[in-house]
């Protein structure tokens, strides 16, 4: 038979019609699973209710009582200490930082104690390496390890707080700790030592690849790995309100193998070499809420641990709320790995604000095939992004700083949702995907009333299946 203009005619007709029902067809059958699904956010509210208001005996300890000395170049950690053992031993309370500028090695809190700094006070760290000995348990980029002391650590506590309005200053600077990381913007000058010799990293990265104990994985005196600023490791029930951190070592707030932690009221100002904000890492039940960062490397970054340490630890981070915050510079505001060997789900972020010419990306998953790991259940809502400089959303499954970063472990992603966002200018792309061509890994991306201006490339999407838009507009153009 004869195919006329006409058949052809009637063909793509009759060929569309059918399309439209069955698009129609799925689209009310997604609309009316959607409403019946309960509100992710509720489950949101359930995480902030289950961290309890922490509670203290009406007992105060003033370090001046002690033998604290306000004059900026006394050593006081024998005072402090002092003030946090008697307070700990009867039974709880709080240790007050009165206002001045007082020299401490590193501070150790324990049971029942809510550390508190007056304003005006000013708690300024010892830029002598030798405080920070003897080496204890720690962990550096998600690699456990025994190291140099975090400037305020707590082990195995119950019921601890760090509040008030004072400064916590890690002198942290071009002339201390952070030409370790090896750049000459940071003071590192040609020959000096630095992070990348093959006695530090190199050497920690073979510990971990051979999982040698972590007790034979000593570092310290002779190596140059940076230690953390404020380390509650595996505690229950902590809280950091009100203070402002500067001049920070290395990662900044880091909650590991915690539950139960409340972040409020918390300002961040530290631009130095791997000066991530918050990095909660094998927690859960995390709340981060009114805080301001500004700083060198992620605002708030979810690790779950690196290779081998991560699947040798198996605790997934979640149940993690971020809420209320403000992001200024950073290479990411709300960042899922890339340390993420043990996994993440349950994130929720929402009523936060971006804006910074030197904020990369508002929300970023990062990982690969030798960190592996999954990214589950991101909820991302009522989010007003000024200016980033590369995307509103980034998804990377090649994330690679280092040489050989591919390996045996798939990354996974699913559930990630965005919605009731405004951008005025995204950079280089609005959404930005590279997953994996050997198996389609990244599942369920979904913006809603999300509108994007000013993105030079709009949509990228590598190896993923098809983000789902609705209502939502990338330089203009409905999606």
């Amino acid at each position: 038979m004869k195919t006329t203009p006409n058949h052809l005619r009637h063909y793509v007709l009759l060929y569309f019609s059918l399309f439209a029902l069955t698009f129609n067809s799925c689209k009310e059958k997604a609309k009316q699973e959607e409403q019946t699904q309960p509100d992710a956010f509720a489950a949101a509210d359930k995480i902030i209710e289950s961290i309890k208001v922490l509670e203290f005996p009406d007992r105060t300890f003033n370090i001046i009582d002690f033998g604290a000395v306000a004059d900026g170049t006394t050593l006081n950690s024998e005072a402090i200490k002092t003030a946090i053992d008697s307070c700990s031993l009867l039974g709880g309370g709080k240790v007050i930082i009165p206002e001045g500028d007082f020299l401490t090695g590193p501070i150790v809190l324990k049971s029942n104690v809510n550390l508190h700094l007056e304003e005006g006070a000013n708690v300024l760290f010892s830029t002598n390496h030798d405080d920070y000995l003897p080496v204890v348990h720690t962990s550096y980029e998600a690699v456990e390890l025994m190291n140099y002391s975090p400037l305020i650590r707590a082990y195995k506590q119950n019921n601890i707080a760090v509040t008030g309005k004072g400064v916590l200053n890690g002198q942290a600077s071009n002339t201390n700790w952070w030409p370790w990381c090896g750049k000459d913007s940071y003071g590192w000058v040609e020959g000096a030592p630095k992070q990348h010799d093959s006695i530090n990293l190199p050497r920690l990265r073979d510990m971990n690849d051979k999982q040698t104990p972590v007790s034979e994985r000593v570092f310290g005196k002779g190596y140059h790995l940076r230690p953390t600023f404020f380390e509650p490791f595996e505690c229950e029930n902590v809280l950091l309100e009100g203070v402002t951190i500067t001049n920070a070592p290395f990662w900044i707030i880091h909650p590991l193998k915690c539950n139960y932690v409340r972040i409020d009221g918390v300002t961040v100002s530290s631009h130095g070499p791997n000066n991530d904000g918050c990095d909660p890492e094998y927690s859960k039940n995390v709340h981060i809420t009114n805080c301001t960062f500004d700083t060198g490397d992620d605002c708030i970054a979810i690790k779950a641990g690196r290779n081998n340490d991560g699947r040798r630890v198996n605790i997934p981070s979640e149940n993690i709320v971020i809420e209320n915050c403000d992001m200024k510079d950073g290479h990411g505001g709300v960042v899922l790995g890339s340390e993420i060997s043990a996994g993440v789900r349950n994130v929720f972020a929402r009523n936060c604000k971006m804006d910074s010419p030197n904020l990369d990306r508002a929300v970023r998953i990062k990982t690969n095939t030798l960190r592996g790991g999954f990214v589950e259940n991101l909820y991302v809502k009522d989010i007003q992004v000024g200016q980033v400089k590369e995307a509103l959303l980034k998804i990377n499954l090649h994330y690679a700083i280092y040489a050989n970063q591919e390996g045996q472990f798939m990354p996974k992603v699913s559930n990630i949702h965005l919605e009731n966002i405004n951008v005025e200018n995204s950079g280089k792309y609005g959404i930005l995907i590279k997953g994996r061509e050997e198996d389609m890994v990244i599942k369920n991306v979904s913006l809603t009333n999300v509108h994007i201006k000013n993105a030079k490339t709009p949509l990228s999407v590598e190896f993923s299946e098809p983000v789902i838009f609705e209502n939502t507009t990338i330089n203009g153009k409905q999606y």
